[in-house]
């Protein structure tokens, strides 16, 4: 049976993804931290409908306390190249590494109800984006307007949404004619955006400090997280399929590590572990963006992490 770390699955939209992923048939490991009962009655509740779950407690960006959680649980709580769901805590990626959850509304086996998901504690979004962004807004490659990323936003109860993207973006570096992501938002700010901030960047950041760039990942990170000023921040991992070069997976991998560690510094920061959910038939050929039906699955899980409420995506 395949398992999935659902890290904050003691938290609303958590219970939700466990839910979803037990109704895929995947056993779930539900985490808790500073709600372990919760947590408990979670996985209870799977098992009470013929579903398969555990528990395990401990801080996701405590690295000692991850890796003992190694060694009590079934499978491993932290990274991802094991896999994990989450939804809270300080790590909040959605979904899962396999299979990823049944719909809202479809069925599921096992008699288990699909997640439903909850409303946005944000009325504003800021949506700052490279190419990997491109086409969650476009209709070209998502004719079904329900389905583009500001359908997706208002579906929650976001009522106000800027979407700010660029090819090749990345938070330091420019084109001509292009504005990085840090000016970008800094931009927003000055004409008087307040509200929470999804930022999908990284695949450019992580590739050009593989080329030699004297601006570090962590550095690249806190330039954006100092322009949200601590108001909510869900940054959205990167993944791709390349071996080799400047955006193989191996750097992308290292940028997605250089998230986790900076939730310890960033109370009001949360990740989505694109790269666990993430399936290689989402991508095109180039191995870096998507086709259409990934595009429809990107924008679906960023609306779960975006429909979370103080204990689960956004603080």
């Amino acid at each position: 049976m395949k398992r999935a770390v659902v890290t904050g699955g003691s938290g609303a939209l958590g219970a939700a993804i466990c839910r979803s992923l037990a109704a895929a048939g995947l056993h779930v490991i539900v985490h808790g931290h500073a709600r372990p009962g919760r947590a408990e009655a979670v996985a209870k509740e799977i098992r009470a409908a013929g579903g398969s779950a555990e528990t395990v407690v401990f801080d996701v960006c405590d690295g000692a306390a991850a890796a003992g959680a190694r060694g009590t649980s079934s499978a491993s709580p932290h990274g991802q190249a094991h896999g994990h769901a989450g939804a809270g805590s300080r790590l909040a990626p959605a979904g899962s590494s396999t299979n990823g959850p049944a719909p809202a509304g479809s069925g599921a086996p096992g008699g288990l109800a699909a997640a439903t998901d909850p409303r946005s504690s944000c009325r504003a979004v800021a949506h700052i984006g490279d190419s990997t962004s491109d086409g969650l807004i476009s209709p070209d490659y998502l004719p079904d307007r329900s389905q583009r990323m500001a359908a997706q936003y208002a579906d929650v109860g976001v009522r106000h949404t800027i979407f700010d993207i660029s090819g090749a973006r990345s938070v330091v570096e420019t084109l001509p004619g292009q504005v990085n992501g840090y000016d970008a938002a800094k931009a927003l700010v000055r004409e008087g955006f307040r509200g929470c901030w999804v930022i999908a960047l990284g695949t450019d950041d992580t590739a050009d400090v593989a080329v030699g760039s004297a601006v570090g990942r962590m550095a690249r990170i806190g330039r954006m997280m100092s322009v949200a000023a601590g108001e909510p921040v869900l940054w959205i991992g990167v993944k791709t399929l390349l071996n080799n070069g400047p955006y193989a997976e191996a750097n992308m991998q290292l940028w997605n590590a250089t998230l986790r560690q900076a939730c310890a510094r960033y109370p009001n920061m949360r990740i989505f572990d694109w790269g666990v959910v993430a399936r290689p038939r989402w991508f095109i050929s180039d191995g870096t963006h998507y086709t259409s039906a990934g595009y429809a699955a990107r924008a679906r899980l960023i609306r779960r992490l975006s429909a979370a409420g103080p204990a689960d995506a956004y603080p």
